[in-house]
C-alpha cells in the first residue's frame, strides 16, 4: 500500500490527544478564519464583481463556498483533526461527499434566507451568515467522527 499522505505514518503513531475541547477551540479558530476567507470572496464577487442578483448570487455563493471550505479541510486535516490522517483515498472521497452535501445545503440556505429576509445593506451578509453557521454544524459533526475518525484504542 502506498502512503498519500508523506506523514501518515507520524500520524499513525501519534493519534490526536488534544480532546474534544481542543478540538472544538481549534475548529473554531481556523472556522473563523476560513469564515472570513469564504465571506470575503463572497463580498468580493457580489459587491465588486457584480454577481449580486440572481443567478450569479448563487455562483458566488458557490465559489466562496468552495474556496473556503477547501481551505479548512487542509487547515483542519493538520491541526485540528491530526489523529485521523490516514487511509488517504477514503478520506479524500469522504470529504468530497460531505462538502457536495454541505455545498448545497448552504447554497440552499442562503438562497431560502434571500427569499426570507427583508431587503436591507445587510441582507447579503446576514444570508451568509445563516447559510455559513448551517453549514459549519454539519462539518464538524461529520469531519469529527467520519471523515477524520480515529480509530479505536480497543483491539477486538
Amino acid at each position: 500500500m502506498v502512503a498519500t499522505d508523506p506523514q501518515a505514518d507520524i500520524a499513525a503513531a501519534q493519534p490526536s490527544n488534544i480532546g474534544l475541547l481542543g478540538q472544538l477551540i481549534r475548529f473554531a479558530l481556523i472556522g473563523g478564519f476560513c469564515a472570513l476567507v469564504d465571506l470575503g470572496t463572497y463580498t468580493l464577487l457580489t459587491q465588486v464583481a457584480g454577481m449580486a442578483t440572481s443567478p450569479w448570487v448563487d455562483i458566488a455563493r458557490a465559489i466562496s463556498f468552495i474556496v473556503g471550505t477547501t481551505t479548512a479541510f487542509f487547515l483542519n486535516r493538520k491541526f485540528t483533526f491530526s489523529g485521523g490522517r490516514r487511509d488517504g483515498k477514503a478520506q479524500i472521497g469522504s470529504f468530497v461527499l460531505l462538502y457536495t452535501v454541505t455545498f448545497f445545503v448552504a447554497v440552499g440556505v442562503n438562497q431560502l434566507m434571500l427569499h426570507v429576509l427583508p431587503e436591507s445593506a445587510w441582507q447579503h451578509t446576514l444570508c451568509w451568515a445563516v447559510s455559513q453557521a448551517t453549514a459549519t454544524v454539519i462539518n464538524f459533526v461529520m469531519l469529527k467522527w467520519v471523515v477524520f475518525r480515529e480509530p479505536s484504542t480497543e483491539e477486538n
